[in-house]
């Protein structure tokens, strides 16, 4: 890639954000951490740096050495970065009186500023951050200001480094697009050449260079990723590629058969495979969120291996791991928490003699959506609620049972039904049933009941970074829930989920 932007990650829950908007611009960026930073910065065209939990007043707070940077590529500082500069370059900062936390409006805007072109006082942006910026650093000038931060923009003379105290990349800050368009176009001089045509005719390229007459095994699961995957080797390879799609025994009613007829003229060389005893043995008395998943993925992988064997010089096993899966299992590499583990992150054990290949590591959701789009394929399909890779051992609270898994998958077809009976489908991003590990007393025909409890999700998203709960109509959960309660036979009770992601992640485990 040419032209790219790098993140580097201070450990900001908004990082992800940060590259989400530079992506929309689009603009190509990665993240790295900001202890390892690429020796080779010779594509980059511009550095942003991340806000942080830290303060730079802290003993441990990140200190990264910015040498080979800072004077040779334009630099934009966000919150943490802003007080990184002023606390280690002759400023100063200091605790706030009080938190600055939440909206407010730039009060004094400096004249003739490329950084707020076309942005306005009283513009509304999203303050996060405990410390102030009492004194600027060394060559400073004040950029803007709102009523209760001074320092609120600056830059420094004879350099392209620009520092800000607010996030842009959330959408409470009306113009931070605004001023990320103005900083990585009209002052770091970056092309506005990510494009899905642009991004097909590359990692083409890309692919049949690395993998030459090789044969690929792929493992499809019916869902956008996977497809669009399969889709890009296939237009790279042919028929050199293998896919295969396994029945875990953990998919949605009727899934297996319907996914295969789906494929069925898309010209892709596909095997299904029913593998779903083994993984029901595999999961049999776990009950932590971890365990299952490990537990689904070592299954995979022994799956895979089988299957691979019969495949005679297969070299490569491909997978659709997007960027979500990676920064929610590894952190960005980096200072953040990890929040669960993918079972199609980490590598592959010794004994497994594949190399790994990953067309859409660097894309997210929407952005896979798009290059689908690029590439021809059905718009019904790629409009299909995203499915998490585990099924719904994760939508399953506590051990499953194949009773708990048919009770689930009858719950979960009503819901799913349900939603495009009366169009509401593809106005929810993703949804799903939960059974949870309780039970409820109940009546039914005059007789007491003490059944299971599900629980329906429905949440708008666009790449899964973020998430709000959906507000359904009234009267389609009142059916929805008769219907369920009527015809799935184990469940007295239906509640739904109104939480939104953070603090809470769409799936429950």
């Amino acid at each position: 890639m040419q032209n790219n932007v790098l993140i580097l990650d201070f450990g900001s829950q908004y990082t992800q954000l940060i590259a989400r908007r530079v992506r929309e611009l689009n603009i190509y960026c990665e993240i790295y951490p900001y202890h390892k930073i690429p020796e080779d910065l010779s594509t980059f065209k511009a550095v942003v740096l991340s806000g942080s939990p830290f303060s730079v007043r802290a003993d441990d707070a990140p200190h990264p050495d910015l040498s080979q940077i800072r004077g040779k590529l334009p630099i934009l500082a966000v919150c943490y970065g802003a007080q990184y500069f002023a606390h280690f370059h002759g400023g100063k900062v200091e605790p706030s009186d009080t938190r600055e936390y939440g909206r407010a409006n730039l009060t004094v805007i400096k004249d003739a500023e490329p950084l707020f072109e076309n942005i306005k006082e009283n513009s509304q942006v999203w303050m996060s951050h405990s410390d102030s910026i009492i004194e600027l650093p060394e060559n400073a000038v004040r950029l803007a200001s709102t009523s209760d931060v001074l320092n609120a923009a600056y830059r420094i003379e004879g350099e392209e480094t620009y520092a800000i105290q607010f996030h842009p990349e959330v959408y409470h800050s009306t113009d931070g697009k605004q001023l990320l368009e103005n900083f990585l176009v009209n002052i770091a001089g970056t092309k506005q050449s990510w494009t899905p045509g642009a991004f097909v005719d590359l990692t083409v390229s890309e692919l049949k260079e690395k993998i030459g007459d090789d044969k690929v095994v792929l493992g499809l699961s019916g869902g956008v990723d996977s497809t669009v995957a399969a889709v890009l080797l296939h237009k790279a390879i042919g028929k050199n590629l293998y896919c295969i799609f396994v029945n875990n025994g953990l998919l949605r009613k009727n899934e297996f058969e319907g996914v295969l007829d789906q494929y069925k003229h898309m010209g892709l060389n596909v095997k299904g495979v029913d593998a779903s005893a083994r993984f029901l043995d595999a999961l049999k008395g776990l009950s932590d969120p971890e365990e299952k998943r490990k537990a689904i993925g070592n299954s995979f992988i022994e799956v895979f291996d089988d299957e691979a064997h019969g495949i005679e010089d297969v070299v490569y096993l491909a997978q659709g791991t997007i960027y979500p899966d990676v920064i929610e299992s590894v952190s960005v590499n980096g200072p953040s928490v990890t929040i669960k583990s993918h079972h199609n992150v980490g590598g592959l054990p010794d004994f497994m003699k594949l190399k790994v290949v990953e067309p859409l590591r660097m894309l997210f959701k929407d952005e896979v959506r798009r290059v689908g789009k690029e590439l021809g394929i059905d718009k019904e399909l790629l409009g299909r609620h995203p499915f998490p890779g585990p099924g719904l051992a994760i939508r399953i609270l506590g051990d499953i049972t194949a009773e708990k898994v048919r009770i689930l998958q009858e719950v979960d077809h009503i819901f799913i039904q349900g939603l495009r009976d009366w169009m509401l489908y593809d106005k929810v991003w993703q949804a799903g049933a939960i059974l949870l590990p309780i039970q409820s007393v109940g009546v039914m025909g005059d007789e007491r009941t003490y059944e299971q409890v599900v629980a329906l999700r429905a949440v708008e998203s666009t790449d899964g970074m973020t998430a709000d709960w959906v507000n359904l109509p009234y009267e389609f959960l009142q059916k929805t829930s008769n219907t369920i309660i009527n015809r799935v036979k184990g469940v007295n009770r239906v509640v739904y989920d109104i939480s939104s992601k953070p603090p809470a992640t769409i799936e429950w485990e």
